[in-house]
């Protein structure tokens, strides 16, 4: 079967790339664009390993075609800093310690982006359903939420 042109934005910049028709975005991101912090951990979006923003909607890019990102805009947990200098979340994970192995850590943190931008000032209870897509078999939570929470209070 012939490979298909795809043509999106990654992290602000374009990309073209010819993938056949059954490559997960996933795949296309990490084993195309070396872009190798999206994880894959379940590999059926169970687990958010793989979270990233589409059109800044938090997705797992496991469940998702390559082929289905045309002309839209990817930020994968790379994009989150800019110039070198962290997102004001990939700081506070560090400050709170909300991070063990750091397997599940991009997907926490795309996924909380996503939500910060449209509801920048959530109680605890929002935060902690906004993540429930995110699974971590390390931590007990507590800190990531503090974590999404101190940005969402305006420090880090």
């Amino acid at each position: 079967m012939p490979k298909i042109h795809v043509t999106f934005t990654v992290n602000g910049d374009s990309q073209e790339m010819l993938v056949q028709p059954w490559t997960s975005l996933l795949d296309a991101l990490r084993d195309e664009l070396d872009l190798t912090g999206t994880k894959e951990g379940c590999g059926n979006g169970n687990c958010g390993a793989c979270t990233i923003m589409l059109d800044g909607l938090a997705i797992n890019s496991c469940c998702m075609l390559a082929v289905e990102v045309e002309g839209q805009e990817v930020v994968t947990v790379e994009g989150l800093a800019t110039d070198g200098v962290l997102d004001p979340l990939q700081e506070a994970f560090i400050t709170h310690g909300a991070l063990q192995c750091g397997f599940c850590t991009p997907g926490f943190l795309v996924s909380s982006r996503a939500f910060l931008n449209k509801n920048p000032h959530p109680t605890e209870g929002e935060i902690r359903l906004a993540i429930a897509g995110n699974l971590c078999r390390c931590t007990g939570y507590d800190k990531i939420v503090r974590a999404i929470q101190s940005v969402a209070d305006g420090g880090s």
